[in-house]
């Protein structure tokens, strides 16, 4: 190695580079290599997000199942480690933007590679918009300055949550599209912020216990009378800890603009979901056992915000709500720079319309602008649903979260399938599951199968909460996602599947000939 390379930026002691697993998949390095440690840890966790997850799901769980759909936690945390621990060994050798896009292609074959990157990208952008309705369940508490419109009841609270959600989509379009550091910054103070606050809010709470951790044995009685009993309504209630843990992949999906990456993102994912798990469901537990009245009406209507506000006194409980307002803003940034990244990653290989302009990294500013931008349109657009049609908003936002987990089973399956053809090799050094790794996937790909069909169970509390009752909102989940998968997969098949490649502008320059790869062969 000559001295001018050993001088180049990201060039470790042992002669690897930060850019190796990229020239592997045939792209140049284009984005700029700032993040630290903390910084892909900050990303992963803040998409997770503990306190908007959490207050703005605890009303749905303890209605659903009451105290005892805290087992839930643990059980979706058991779970999505199983795949998170496929991940990092995928981030360890694959570490790229658009994370799943990449993984699904290098393991499954660039159709299923479409597939997973376009379930995820649709997700990511309906999420965006439920992510940003998360403002009006806080903000309003906090003073009644923030209701623009109307009282807060009815037709009122849904404009004024379409109001509030634009004016966030805003924020993060313009922190993203003017570059990675900025976003990093701001990222990383809010996440600061929010576990500090956090563990905070588990000592409050801790300090008012009134009850014994019995509690969460306590099932109010719920599913009697039902063909599983408790059992389904406990499948039910844990819909409200599947919809908070999972987007731990971000961190890896900022790998092109993270320094050891293949190092930095396993131990990212690995700590955000822990962290996540942990400080959440200490704040979940002690919410439970602090709580004045734990059969009071709010408690299922307002959640933890009932909680904090009746338990911790207004000054403090507003103090918690901001707190919480800081995490939705995170939240929301994190899950917008993971659908640039995602939409960069596409695009770079000629796989969505318009793919050159979609896939151009500003000079000035280093990171994909136009991404940034019609992803939060159309997030945006998607919010206006909301103003007339919540309970069709309620339908879309939950199926995103199913097509997320069968964005990760595009993951997960192929991986198993190549373990057990004996094809999967972990990167040398870095993280790898070992004796491990077949029993890890395949309870990683039954949990997906499983949790994705608990998700998609076409129920009334989830599908079809108010009346009145129709088919096709408890049947939505099959229905949109076989419309958006189904319908996506013929447009690639018929239309982009012939154009798909790497970029020549952005293709790896090959030792051979100092040019462009022969990347943008369109795959057959």
């Amino acid at each position: 190695m000559t001295d001018s390379e050993s001088a180049r930026p990201g060039t470790r002691a042992d002669g690897s580079h930060d850019d190796d697993s990229l020239a592997e998949l045939g792209y140049k390095p284009e984005l700029k290599r700032t993040l630290g440690n903390f910084h892909t840890f900050a990303a992963g966790i803040s998409y997770i997000s503990i306190l908007t997850g959490t207050f703005q799901l605890f009303y749905f769980g303890i209605a659903q199942g009451g105290p005892a759909y805290w087992w839930s936690w643990p059980m979706v945390f058991v779970g999505q480690l199983m795949v998170a621990l496929c991940f990092c060994e995928l981030a360890a050798r694959y570490p790229v933007a658009g994370s799943i896009y990449n993984w699904a292609k290098q393991l499954g074959g660039p159709h299923i590679g479409w597939l997973g990157g376009w379930m995820m990208l649709t997700a990511t952008m309906v999420s965006l918009s439920a992510v940003a309705l998360a403002y009006q369940v806080t903000l309003p508490q906090i003073s009644s300055w923030f209701q623009f419109i109307g009282d807060g009841t009815g037709q009122s609270a849904a404009e004024n949550a379409v109001v509030l959600g634009t004016i966030l989509i805003a924020f993060t379009t313009l922190v993203n599209a003017f570059g990675v550091k900025l976003m990093a910054r701001i990222n990383s103070a809010g996440v600061a912020i929010e576990l500090i606050a956090a563990i905070v809010l588990v000592i409050l709470l801790a300090a008012h216990v009134t009850r014994g951790p019995g509690v969460v044995l306590n099932t109010f009685g719920l599913g009697s009378g039902t063909n599983l009993g408790y059992f389904g309504a406990f499948l039910t209630a844990s819909l409200a800890s599947a919809y908070v843990m999972y987007g731990f992949d971000t961190a890896s999906s900022l790998g092109e603009e993270s320094k050891d990456p293949g190092r930095n993102a396993p131990r990212a994912i690995l700590r955000a979901l822990i962290a996540s798990f942990l400080i959440g469901g200490l704040i979940l537990l002690f919410a439970l056992l602090s709580v004045p009245d734990l059969h009071s009406k709010e408690l299922s209507v307002d959640g933890l915000q009932f909680v904090v506000l009746s338990t911790l006194g207004s000054t403090i409980g507003q103090i918690v709500l901001w707190c919480v307002v800081i995490a939705i803003t995170v939240c929301e940034l994190a899950v917008h720079t993971a659908g640039i990244r995602l939409a960069f990653a596409m695009a770079r290989d000629n796989n969505l319309p318009a793919a050159s302009l979609l896939a151009k990294v500003s000079p000035r500013f280093q990171t994909p602008v136009l991404p940034a931008v019609i992803i939060g349109l159309v997030a945006i657009g998607i919010l206006l649903i909301n103003v007339n049609q919540p309970q069709i908003f309620s339908v879309i936002t939950s199926i995103a979260i199913i097509m997320i987990y069968l964005a990760y089973l595009a993951v997960t399956l192929p991986m198993l399938v190549q373990r057990l053809r004996g094809n999967w090799t972990p990167a040398k050094g870095k993280f790898s599951l070992g004796r491990f790794g077949v029993p890890v996937n395949v309870l990683a790909v039954l949990w997906g199968f499983g949790m994705s069909l608990n998700l998609a169970w076409p129920r009334a509390a989830v599908y079809n909460a108010t009346g009145p009752q129709h088919w096709y909102l408890r049947w939505g989940a099959f229905l949109f996602i076989g419309v958006v998968a189904i319908g996506g997969f013929a447009y690639y098949w018929f239309v982009q599947r012939k154009r798909t490649g790497v970029l020549a502008t952005h293709a790896a320059v090959t030792p051979d000939s100092g040019n462009p790869g022969d990347s943008s062969t369109p795959t057959p």
